[in-house]
């Protein structure tokens, strides 16, 4: 099975290729930018090499996994609005899959529990506990670094590495989701091809864009 993998919820821009069959998850192509200005210019160009890197088109795929969060709203929204009209053009089904889980699937604890975290700006973290064997026992939330509370001391991501000194956490790899893991936290559902589930974004805050107020009235004296 092709699956095409896709995140744009951390200053990564992320596309690949990813081949899973049973328990093989091998990536076949990738292409990842760190900008976190660039998600909606660069995400489709970086689908389109990740496939003529693996050496197949589109056309070639079986599914098509999306990270949906928790993320930046704009940012986000550029990879999820790409998976989704790539599913809807080729007829691929397009599951989603919380980012923060995607890089729990590429962490190597040594059989211990610890956390994820992802920058969420304004000084706070997206961030969510997973036990030894990955699975994920709270979160995702968004919070500030201080006021986390956890006796875990290994974390992941590039929350984990900004804010290691307030959180008091040993920071470990990855720092960004990545292909292969988006798939491996996908792969249940990929292998016994079940309906995907809605494509719904993990803001877990409101944007920053508000409705402008009613105009004030004028009054005459």
């Amino acid at each position: 099975m092709l699956v095409l993998a896709i995140d744009t919820s951390t200053p990564a821009v992320t596309a690949g290729v990813v081949a899973l069959d049973g328990d093989a998850v091998v990536t076949r192509g990738d292409r990842v930018t760190v900008d976190p200005r660039a998600h909606g210019e660069l995400i489709m160009p970086h689908a389109l090499a990740a496939a003529e890197a693996a050496g197949v088109t589109l056309k070639d795929l079986d599914a098509i996994v999306a990270g949906v969060g928790p993320g930046p709203f704009t940012g986000l929204r550029a990879g999820m609005a790409t998976a989704a009209a790539l599913g809807h053009a080729l007829g691929l089904p397009v599951h989603p899959v919380c980012s923060l889980d995607a890089l729990a699937a590429d962490v190597t604890s040594g059989g211990s529990p610890f956390l994820v975290m992802t920058d969420a700006r304004r000084r706070e973290v997206y961030w969510a506990a997973y036990d030894a064997e990955g699975r994920r026992t709270d979160g995702p939330q968004v919070q500030r670094p201080a006021d986390v509370e956890t006796d875990v001391k290994a974390a992941a991501g590039d929350g984990a590495l900004l804010y290691a000194a307030a959180l008091d956490v040993q920071p470990i790899e990855p720092r960004f989701p990545s292909p292969a893991g988006l798939v491996k936290a996908a792969r249940r559902a990929l292998l016994a091809s079940e309906p995907p589930a809605p494509l719904t974004p993990l803001y877990l805050r409101r944007p920053d864009a508000v409705e402008p107020a009613a105009p004030k009235r004028v009054t005459t004296p």
